[in-house]
């Protein structure tokens, strides 16, 4: 096995011939190859081999075709890779022995095993020394296939091939900073069964989180922290596209990002922690206009207007807020093309990756999990008991931290067997549908604030209609925040922690 620590960033394709001068700039570089390279991935009807995370691909360089076994390295850098030199363009059984496809291997397997897509690559290669350690880069040029459907590649990966990751890093941000190519996550395996099912266009929700018992907390935060980052960087073309789900699935990469953070505090370096929050809750802060009015929009202006409230008003608010909306949406666009979030991406990667370096830590993902969530469920218990004390300061605050249990369950939820499956089911409804009241409050607090600025700003013309509007949207919503209060209060009461644990 053969360990493949490499960062994939993509560009502009008319970028891609900068690079090679970019990279100059930084350490010695050796000498230039350049490849076609053919490559065609298998997998079954029902992609047995992508659900347990491996890819299976031949490719053809020149007369030659090499086998190659993948597995995801979920939460690192680096991923095992098995290469073996086969004698034709069919996956060969023989040569898998001592592979991860191994254990998935039966005999009806090969007959099962068919071409699912394929990618056709230019690619030029050079090596570049940089400080004391040895880097490929890599510019590939061409395009992923699967039947009548492609999609172009133009893409940059760096290689260490022996050294430090952190000089991998180093030369990492020197071409983005001269070249602007953006950290991207997806291999071109991910991209090819994206493109098979045509799922990768849209915004992207979070993808299941696998873990095992005998992880270490901070190994554990690592596959999670990858796992948030991917779903934030799947999400940043819709975001670019103004898609108001791209937005919502960005934010909530963010948030569970930002909460795993949260839940691991004990186990992080503190000093690199902060400057990463302090990054995230810049970047949730340029999102956060774009849904709160794209919501209040959908959700409580635009149903006015069937709701006896004079036209005149309703279309000069709706006027309002739709152009407040478009403004909104491009300061979102404007964020995600920005080069301080193309830094973040690579800070975030590489802070990842030195938050699992420390090992020292000899307590079980298992263990730990179990003390998280008994531990936060109680005092989530305890605060709920005083709902109609809270202000609503107080009562947001509770409703990030229902969110952080709920985010917790759905990290965690692999730890626990089939027959508990049950239990964080009903736990995690219980935090939904309590999440969602006390959401709602907070989002009336926030539409109450819009509605009244708008009313007291409206043009003369105006001003009248828009403060009926607004009165009838404050007015409405007043009086649903008293059953939310009680649907809230009412989920809590019944809120109980586990009574089961990992790994048991």
């Amino acid at each position: 096995m053969n360990a493949e620590t490499e960062l994939k960033f993509r560009l502009a394709p008319r970028k891609l011939s900068s690079v090679l001068r970019a990279a100059a700039s930084n350490g010695r570089h050796g000498d230039r190859s350049e490849q076609d390279l053919v490559s065609t991935y298998y997998d079954t009807s029902k992609q047995k081999l992508r659900r347990h995370g491996l890819t299976l691909r031949i490719r053809k360089v020149g007369d030659r075709y090499v086998q190659t076994v993948k597995a995801g390295g979920s939460g690192t850098v680096t991923r095992g890779e098995w290469e073996h030199e086969v004698a034709g363009a069919t996956p060969d059984f023989k040569k898998i022995k001592n592979t991860p496809l191994a254990d998935l291997a039966s005999k009806k397997l090969p007959r099962k095993l068919r071409p699912v897509f394929q990618t056709e690559i230019h690619r030029t290669t050079e090596a570049r020394r940089v400080r004391k350690s040895q880097i490929e880069l890599a510019i590939d040029r061409g395009r992923i296939g699967a039947g009548e459907r492609s999609r172009p590649v133009a893409e940059l990966e760096l290689e260490l091939k022996s050294g430090q990751v952190a000089d991998l890093f180093r030369l990492a941000r020197n071409l983005e900073r001269r070249t602007g190519a953006e950290l991207d996550l997806r291999s071109k395996a991910e991209r090819g069964f994206q493109l098979v099912t045509g799922n990768g266009a849209g915004a992207q929700h979070a993808e299941p989180i696998a873990l095992k018992c005998e992880l270490s907390p901070r190994i554990a935060f690592g596959v999670i922290a990858h796992s948030t980052l991917r779903q934030i960087t799947a999400n940043a073309d819709p975001v670019r596209d103004m898609d108001s789900e791209g937005v919502h699935q960005m934010r909530v990469g963010l948030r569970r990002l930002r909460a795993a953070i949260s839940l691991f505090s004990d186990v992080l370096p503190s000093a690199s922690t902060e400057r990463i929050k302090a990054e995230l809750k810049w970047l949730t802060s340029e999102l956060a206009p774009a849904r709160e009015i794209d919501v209040f929009l959908n959700e409580s202006i635009r149903p006015i207007a069937d709701q006896g409230v004079p036209k005149r008003g309703a279309r000069a608010i709706a006027r309002k807020f739709s152009a407040e909306r478009r403004a909104a949406f491009a300061r979102a666009r404007e964020a995600v093309e920005s080069p301080r979030y193309r830094r973040l991406l690579i800070d975030l990667i590489e802070w990842i990756e030195t938050a699992q370096s420390h090992t020292d830590d000899e307590r079980s993902i298992a263990a730990y999990a179990a003390a998280v969530l008994d531990r936060r469920i109680r005092k989530a218990r305890k605060q709920g008991k005083h709902l109609d004390d809270l202000d609503p300061r107080q009562r947001h605050k509770l409703r990030i931290r229902i969110k952080k249990i709920r985010y917790a369950v759905d990290f965690f939820r692999s730890l626990y067997s089939d027959h508990d499956q049950g239990q964080l089911a009903s736990l995690s409804g219980q935090l939904k549908a309590t999440q969602s009241a006390l959401g709602s409050l907070n989002d009336f607090m926030t539409h109450r604030e819009l509605a009244t600025e708008t009313a007291l700003t409206a043009p003369p013309a105006n001003r009248r209609a828009q403060a009926f509007a607004s009165g009838f949207i404050v007015g409405r919503e007043h009086e649903a925040a008293h059953r939310l209060m009680e649907d809230a209060a009412g989920e809590l009461r019944r809120l109980h922690r586990l009574r089961v644990a990992p790994g048991e």
